[in-house]
């Protein structure tokens, strides 16, 4: 028996409350049929061309991403631009769009945070910032590795459990630093240096971060501070999100996640670690 595209729609938002997305997100379905017929879905990080290629070549009747299509006003979607022709080009292949974005951050259990703190090995996580006190929800985790490891020995780890992109891991601290108290944070989360010091994190491990917070961090008492690809630390919910949700419809659909690496950073430089000659601030 197949499932519905509203069906589907309805154990996702089970799942990743739209409640729980920010105020200016959006998050839900993009387009797409809720008394169509669904299959097939596929889950990935970003809704662009070589995902949608994707999504009709497997035949998915709906795609789930993390990241919206559209975060600001749309007053159309001519087939001449190029979100408006990914909308056209979904739709006349009988696919969906759906997006599970902040909302899939806080969410608890199944979330974008805790499947990156799981790929990382973290034991007894919690929320960074929970939505109420005690809540399993809320944004970012904290928790504790197996055993002890350096800042450099955990760089290397998170180099090896996430996807491999053109950036890489970097680190800002000292390499020897002891690790065992972990907060992560996928995306960007610099935001979250706060929590993670008042937690008692050693390292922070997140995206996007900036030259100036990171040398500011670097001056104070905290955690040292793990940096990797955005895509690279959202990409471990993608085949969580897969996993749950065939069992939430009780095999009803087939859900299996993309394949595609969508980490816009293509090329990699240099990176010894050695200042470069003349290099200035």
């Amino acid at each position: 028996m197949t499932a519905t595209l509203g069906e589907v729609v309805a154990a996702l938002e089970a799942r990743y409350d739209p409640a729980l997305a920010e105020s200016w997100d959006a998050v839900g379905l993009v387009c797409g049929d809720p008394a169509e017929p669904v299959e097939r879905v596929l889950v990935a990080v970003d809704p662009v061309a070589a995902v949608v290629d994707e999504a009709i070549e497997t035949g998915a009747g709906l795609l789930v991403t993390h990241h919206p299509l559209f975060l600001t006003a749309v007053h159309g979607v001519p087939a001449g631009d190029p979100k408006g022709r990914l909308v056209h080009r979904l739709v006349r292949a009988g696919c969906g769009l759906f997006v599970a974005h902040t909302n899939a951050d806080r969410a608890a259990e199944v979330g974008v945070n805790d499947a990156l703190a799981a790929v990382l090995g973290l034991q007894d996580t919690r929320p960074l910032e929970p939505v109420a006190p005690g809540s399993r929800e809320g944004l970012g985790r904290v928790g504790r590795l197996d055993g002890p490891t350096t800042l450099a020995g955990f760089a290397a780890h998170a180099a090896a459990v996430l996807p491999a992109t053109a950036g890489g891991v970097r680190a800002a601290g000292d390499p020897e630093r002891p690790v065992r108290t972990v907060a992560v944070c996928g995306g960007s989360g610099g935001s979250l240096l706060p929590a993670a010091t008042a937690a008692g994190a050693d390292v922070l491990l997140t995206s996007d971060l900036r030259h100036h917070p990171v040398s500011e961090a670097g001056e104070q008492p905290g955690p040292a501070l793990c940096d990797v690809a955005h895509f690279a630390s959202e990409w471990p919910w993608v085949p969580v999100a897969a996993e749950v949700l065939v069992a939430d419809l009780s095999g009803r659909v087939e859900a299996a996640p993309s394949h595609r690496r969508t980490d816009p950073w293509t090329v990699h430089a240099g990176g010894r670690g050695e200042p470069a000659a003349g290099a200035a601030g």
